[in-house]
């Protein structure tokens, strides 16, 4: 099956491309002011041509947002005039509201990280900023509906279509802004699949991380800031190993006053793990205020201090044998190897979802093509590939829902 995306969706992914979708938490001040409203009312009105209508488009309140579980980044950024009014997200719904195991829900988000890619398509390969990441998996998408809808009449009537094109996905926002408050309204489905580029191979999983910080605080003839931080990231690098990524290490000994700043992440794979990482790393903090203290004099802990500017963020492992029948069976698709890893996506706020399966599915690689790196870029093949898989996934879904149905006494 080829030739699904047309001239239009060429021109749509190119005007995408050419429209600034930076995340406010990306922007450095060096670019334009993001446009992410424009965006969805061009993908809106793309969407309208092939039945869909708009069911939700607004954007996050400060009480969505000025929750615990929230990134502190975001949390900070959400008073800030204007921050959350230029992050809208869309729900776009084909055919009436059906029951939750009628519906099949696609998230994609147009928002990007920063920097300016330059806007080419020679015949074959899109590029620029968002092309993988997640433009192009976005308008793919549409071709794969518009194809899914001219195979059977029962899309859109039997089975309906929820298509939620979020902002706030990256910059360390994870859904807080956009997704999880359309999930929290009840915008989602029996089948779920957001759209991140995974090589076309579908992935039940998706991780979470922490972010910690530590504080040392101005003290009057002390200066020995760069000392205690490198001594604590050198504990907290002997405990966690390669997981541990160094976000940060800052120190100011000016004047005999010490401050300074370090910043760690460690990814997680359930909340249990979490959980189990971060009391660990407290402990680790301890211990390394205790070495610092016998080995230095003084008390470290006077003057610094432990925050979780990250913590508590759910993640996604699930399974669902007549979901994966579905897309592997029916729909032709292969998982990712268990050994695969996993990554942080806005997928993660479809965990415990009652009889909700949530898969991650796109085209492309994050690596290879260049996501969120200069040269980030999107072939057509690949783009074809994926709505191909969606109009598959959505007719298996349909046909399935038939057998069902035609079963029942």
């Amino acid at each position: 099956m080829s030739g699904l995306l047309l001239a239009s969706d060429h021109d749509l992914l190119l005007r995408l491309l050419r429209t600034t979708t930076i995340s406010p938490l990306e922007a450095d001040g060096s670019e334009p002011a993001t446009q992410l409203w424009q965006a969805q009312a061009a993908y809106a009105e793309a969407a309208r041509a092939i039945g869909f209508r708009t069911a939700r488009h607004d954007c996050a309140r400060p009480a969505d947002v000025l929750r615990d579980d929230v990134p502190a980044a975001v949390r900070a950024a959400a008073g800030t005039p204007g921050f959350l009014a230029a992050q809208p997200s869309l729900v776009l719904r084909l055919g009436r509201a059906l029951p939750f195991g009628a519906t099949v829900m696609f998230n994609v988000h147009l928002d990007t990280v920063g920097g300016l890619e330059p806007v080419t398509f020679d015949g074959s390969r899109f590029t620029g900023r968002g092309a993988i990441d997640a433009k192009g998996p976005a308008v793919a998408l549409l071709a794969g509906v518009r194809q899914a809808l001219q195979l059977s009449p029962a899309v859109g009537r039997e089975i309906g279509v929820v298509v939620q094109v979020v902002a706030g996905e990256e910059g360390g926002a994870l859904g807080a802004i956009g997704t999880r408050r359309l999930i929290d309204a009840g915008f989602h489905g029996r089948l779920n699949i957001f759209c991140q580029p995974t090589g076309l191979r579908y992935l039940t999983r998706a991780t979470a991380e922490m972010t910690a910080r530590v504080r040392v605080t101005e003290r009057e003839g002390r200066s020995e800031a760069a000392v205690l931080l490198g001594l604590l990231a050198q504990h907290f690098a002997a405990t966690f190993g390669r997981r541990l990524r160094v976000a940060n290490l800052r120190a100011d000994n000016r004047r005999g006053c010490g401050t300074g700043e370090l910043l760690v992440t460690l990814p997680y794979k359930s909340a249990a793990e979490g959980a189990d990482l971060a009391a660990s790393l407290e402990r680790v903090y301890r211990a390394g205020l205790a070495d610092f203290t016998t080995t230095f004099g003084g008390t470290a802990s006077e003057s610094t201090e432990l925050t979780w500017p990250k913590r508590d963020l759910p993640c996604l492992d699930g399974g669902d044998r007549w979901a994966e029948a579905l897309l592997t069976t029916h729909a032709g698709l292969t998982p990712c190897a268990p050994e695969e890893p996993a990554y942080p996506n806005d997928a993660i706020w479809m965990d415990g979802v009652p009889g909700a399966f949530t898969a991650v599915l796109g085209p492309g690689s994050r690596l290879v093509n260049h996501a969120h790196t200069p040269g980030e870029h999107a072939d057509l093949p690949d783009l074809e590939a994926f709505a191909a898989a969606v109009s598959r996934i959505l007719l298996a879904f349909a046909r399935l829902r038939a057998l069902a149905a035609n079963a029942r006494p």
